[in-house]
C-alpha cells in the first residue's frame, strides 16, 4: 500500500480546498464543490470564498442567497452550513439522525420535551411558518399557545430539530444585517428533501473536497457513525493509501495529489473554516500544539487563522474604529522574513476586501504569540 507523507496529505487537501491556486469557478459552484461552508456566523463564508476564488465579488454570494440558489441550514455536525439548494435537500435527511439524537439528549431542552409529541410540534411549527418567516423566539411563542407548560425555547428547538428550517435573508447578506428568521425548506425552495439520498454519494463528495481521508475523518466531518459499512463497498472505486501512522486513507482515483514539496502561498482562513473542522486527525494542517490553542478559546468561537507553507501558523483579527480598519496578524510560531512579507501583502489585500469602506487601513504584525 502506498504511503502518503504528512506533507503529501497536506498538499492534496489544500488542492481539494482550492487553497493552492485561486480558482475561477463561481461562488455557487465553489460552495457545491466544498460540500458547503461552515456558517454559524453570517459572514465568514465570504472570506472563505475570497481566499479561494479569483476575483471573488461578495455580491455574487449575496445574490445567490437572495435568489434561493444557496441557503443556510443546520447540517453536518448539527451546525449551520451554507450550501446549495440541491445540497440542502440531499444532505439534511442523511444527517437528520444527528438532530433526532440531540432532541433526546440536549442538556437544556430534552427534559422539557420528554412528554411532548415532537411530531405534533413539528406540524404546528410548519403551519406557523407557512405565511411568514419567524425568529426562534416568535416561533416558540406561537407554539406555546398549544403547549403552555413547555418552555417556548424548547418548543422552538424541537421545531428546528424536526423540520429542515432555512435561515432566510437578509441574514448573511453582505452589507446588510438581520435577525435569524426561519422558513421551511419546502416553502423557501419549493421542493422537498430527498426521500432516499444515497450515503455513498456523501462519501464521494466528501473525498472530493477533503480527501484523502480515513473513515474516522469522514465521521468527524459529518457527525455520523458507522460509515465503515458505507465506505467498504466503495473500495473497488477508490484508491487506498496509508498515512505515516499506518492509518488507511481513501481517495478518488483522479483527484489531485500534488507533490509533497510543492510550494504553496500564504492563505488567510476565516473563523470556523471547515478545513480545520473536518478531519479526526487535524495534523494535516494543524499541529497538536496549535490545535489545543485554537480549540481552547472561550464560547467555542475561534479566530481567523493563516497558513504558511500549508499549515496553520497563527491568527488574525480585523478591528474597525470609525473609518479606520486594522488587521492584526499574530504568529504562533516562528515565521521567516520572506513569509512575513507575504503575509503582510496578502493581509493588505484581504483588508481591502473586508473593510472596503474604510478610509485608512493598517496591517500590524503582533509579537509572536507562543
Amino acid at each position: 500500500m502506498e504511503v502518503l507523507s504528512l506533507r503529501a496529505v497536506n498538499r492534496a487537501t489544500l488542492a481539494r480546498q482550492l487553497l493552492i491556486e485561486r480558482d475561477d469557478r463561481t461562488a455557487e459552484s465553489a460552495v457545491e464543490h466544498l460540500v458547503g461552508m461552515q456558517a454559524q456566523a453570517p459572514f465568514p463564508p465570504y472570506t472563505g470564498l475570497w481566499t479561494r476564488l479569483a476575483g471573488f465579488d461578495p455580491a455574487a454570494l449575496a445574490d445567490a442567497l437572495l435568489a434561493r440558489r444557496v441557503v443556510r441550514v443546520v447540517l453536518m455536525r448539527g451546525t449551520v452550513h451554507l450550501v446549495t439548494a440541491a445540497d440542502a435537500c440531499f444532505l439534511r435527511p442523511l444527517v437528520q439522525v444527528i438532530m433526532d439524537r440531540d432532541l433526546r439528549t440536549n442538556v437544556q431542552h430534552a427534559r422539557h420535551l420528554s412528554e411532548v409529541d415532537v411530531d405534533k410540534v413539528a406540524g404546528a411549527a410548519r403551519e406557523a411558518l407557512e405565511d411568514e418567516a419567524l425568529t426562534a423566539k416568535e416561533l416558540g411563542t406561537a407554539l406555546a399557545a398549544r403547549w403552555p407548560s413547555v418552555p417556548p425555547g424548547s418548543l422552538a428547538h424541537a421545531a428546528r430539530g424536526s423540520l429542515t428550517l432555512v435561515q432566510v435573508p437578509p441574514r448573511a447578506v453582505w452589507g446588510r444585517s438581520g435577525q435569524t428568521r426561519y422558513r421551511t425548506v419546502e416553502h423557501w425552495l419549493g421542493r422537498a428533501v430527498d426521500p432516499a439520498p444515497d450515503p455513498a454519494r456523501l462519501v464521494l463528495r466528501y473525498l472530493g473536497a477533503f480527501g484523502p481521508a480515513s473513515v474516522a475523518d469522514l465521521q468527524t466531518w459529518s457527525g455520523l457513525t458507522r460509515l465503515r459499512e458505507v465506505v467498504d463497498p466503495l473500495r473497488p472505486r477508490l484508491r487506498v493509501f496509508a498515512d505515516d501512522s499506518g492509518r488507511e486513507l481513501f481517495d478518488l482515483p483522479d483527484a489531485p495529489r500534488p507533490p509533497a514539496d510543492l510550494p504553496v502561498p500564504v492563505r488567510f482562513l476565516p473563523e470556523f473554516d471547515n478545513l480545520l473542522l473536518s478531519h479526526a486527525d487535524r495534523t494535516r494542517v494543524l499541529s497538536e500544539e496549535h490545535r489545543k490553542r485554537l480549540f481552547s478559546v472561550k464560547n467555542g468561537v475561534f479566530p481567523g487563522t493563516f497558513l504558511v507553507d500549508g499549515f496553520v501558523r497563527g491568527e488574525w483579527r480585523v478591528t474597525k474604529e470609525r473609518k479606520a480598519a486594522t488587521l492584526t496578524i499574530t504568529p504562533w510560531a516562528k515565521v521567516t522574513k520572506k513569509d512575513t512579507a507575504a503575509l503582510v501583502r496578502e493581509g493588505a489585500r484581504m483588508l481591502e476586501f473586508a473593510a472596503a469602506d474604510a478610509q485608512t487601513r493598517d496591517v500590524v504584525l503582533a509579537q509572536n504569540g507562543r
